[in-house]
């Protein structure tokens, strides 16, 4: 990998126009600058997939505020990605609840049939599988949510399910 010279780094030589429109436009509304961070980190992710080191470096020099203050966002928030990720990232609630309720089989489906394992990608860059501590759906447990959309009541069978009609989505988009 390349060093990114940071004391060079100019924003509109990294970020699209469109990009730096929408964080602009947040910074616009926002009291400070710096209170368009995760914003800004939204944006870029939005339109990348995950957040480099160089967008990170290119948000700081836009808003004017330090990469370390941008980093600890981006690493603060559970939905800003760091790495690349696959098309669908998979959230697994990991609370007490879900547990409670069947989460090491879903766990266990979803393991076998993606054949990856927490943190990592399938090898066709379609799923990423992550836990999340929470989800909000502690009645409705054992819960994941992919991209927006929150699935509650999970089996291992509908688990599996809802990622073959993903996987098959996807082909049909292609």
């Amino acid at each position: 990998m390349e060093s990114i010279d940071i004391l060079t780094m100019d924003y509109q030589q990294y970020l699209t126009a469109t990009e730096i429109a929408a964080i602009e436009h947040e910074a616009s509304i926002m009291e400070t600058r710096e209170a368009a961070g995760i914003e800004a980190l939204k944006v870029v992710q939005e339109h990348r997939g995950w957040v480099s080191d160089e967008s990170l470096f290119a948000i700081s020099d836009l808003l004017a505020v330090p990469v370390a203050q941008l980093e600890g966002v981006a690493t603060f928030y559970n939905l800003i990605y760091r790495q690349p990720v696959g098309q669908h990232v998979i959230h697994l609630c990991d609370s007490i609840a879900c547990h409670l309720t069947g989460l090491d089989a879903v766990l266990s489906a979803i393991k076998q049939y993606l054949n990856i394992d927490y943190g990592q990608t399938t090898k066709d860059g379609k799923f990423t599988l992550l836990s999340n501590a929470c989800l909000g759906s502690c009645d409705k447990a054992p819960a994941m949510m992919i991209g927006t959309v929150h699935y509650q009541h999970l089996t291992p069978e509908s688990a599996v399910e809802l990622l073959q009609q993903l996987a098959l989505k996807g082909e049909l988009d292609d």
